[in-house]
């Protein structure tokens, strides 16, 4: 049987207001992946000035604000220079924003039961949680 160690990974890139993101934003991260449905592979923090500079800002080891308390990345450095810099593109001057790197841990298992059944996944879509939603309201609309 194959054995995956890693699955699908996904960029997310999360916006904040300001030049600092809120710490819930790092506890609602830290309580998903705490629940097992993800792992973190590598997670960037930035913030761009008025002025359009990018500033990448350290994780707090200590529980300070910028923490993620006892989970480390498994794999820092997955989003290398040019993801950063792709993705710091699209931040609006004067907010900060996380990048994050996440596996989905259903989709390795998937990957791995499908492989060792001789099959292999050959693409993968994502249709955005606001999408869905505004389908499903409307097909509950049209059922009513």
């Amino acid at each position: 049987m194959n054995d995956f160690r890693f699955g699908p990974a996904e960029f997310y890139l999360v916006g904040f207001e300001g030049d600092r993101p809120d710490p819930a934003t790092f506890r609602a991260l830290t309580d998903l992946i705490s629940s097992g449905v993800v792992r973190l592979l590598d997670f960037v923090v930035l913030t761009k000035s008025e002025q359009g500079d990018i500033e990448i800002l350290e994780l707090d080891t200590d529980g300070g604000p910028l923490s993620l308390g006892d989970i480390t990345p498994i794999a820092s450095g997955i989003a290398g220079e040019e993801d950063v810099d792709a993705l710091a593109a699209l931040v609006p001057p004067g907010q900060s924003a996380a990048i994050v790197v996440l596996e989905l841990s259903f989709a390795r298992e998937l990957a791995q039961k499908l492989a060792a059944a001789g099959g292999q996944v050959l693409r993968s879509e994502r249709v955005p949680a606001p999408v869905v939603n505004a389908m499903m309201d409307i097909l509950d609309q049209e059922g009513e």
